[in-house]
């Protein structure tokens, strides 16, 4: 292996890396989006932008690296940084019945991210993005269930569908931001020349 050959692995490492914590701090940001609009909150659930960032963390960085963006941005909250919705995080958070989504954006950035790597057409991105989206509310609303019967204090008569209405609000945004993310990732993909 020749030097210039690792000089080009080291420099795309340090890029896919800076690219990792770019997506993480995205995560950041769209997590508490609500501070600035706190209206929406439904049931107990914001509605952010960390959908959309970790459905591009996968399009754009691939599944390996996607999911260790979310994976960082995950532990980072869990160590104490405010970084989780409405400006929470510590160890505590494991407890709350939304974080079942934090840990839904992991599988999310991963599937989005091996779709596409089999195939990189366009209608592949926006594919890989909607059933990143469904993978991310099936895990994320069946954990919030399960937190609210087990250990949370569930709301009088609260049922699975009713968790699922609290769904509702959010879904056709996501809808339509997976599928921006789909066509943005296709067209970013070309410019940002990600090692996956």
């Amino acid at each position: 292996m020749t030097t210039a050959t690792v000089k080009t692995k080291s420099n795309m490492s340090a890029l896919s890396l800076v690219y990792s914590a770019m997506f993480a701090a995205l995560m950041m940001i769209g997590a508490n989006i609500t501070a600035f609009v706190p209206f929406l909150v439904v049931g107990g659930v914001p509605i952010t932008l960390q959908t959309f960032f970790a459905i591009l963390a996968g399009l754009l960085l691939g599944s390996r690296l996607g999911a260790i963006a979310m994976t960082v941005y995950m532990c980072i909250g869990l160590v104490g940084a405010p970084v989780f919705a409405k400006f929470s995080g510590g160890f505590g958070s494991i407890l709350s019945p939304t974080f079942g989504f934090i840990v839904s954006f992991i599988l999310t950035a991963y599937i989005a991210g091996k779709i596409i790597e089999k195939n990189g057409k366009l209608h592949s991105y926006i594919v890989a993005a909607l059933v990143a989206m469904v993978v991310n509310y099936v895990i994320g609303t069946n954990l919030m269930y399960v937190a609210y019967k087990m250990w949370a204090a569930a709301p009088d008569a609260f049922t699975y569908k009713l968790a699922w209405l609290w769904m509702m609000p959010p879904l056709p945004k996501d809808i339509l931001l997976a599928v921006l993310a789909g066509i943005f990732g296709h067209r970013m993909s070309k410019v940002l020349k990600v090692r996956r």
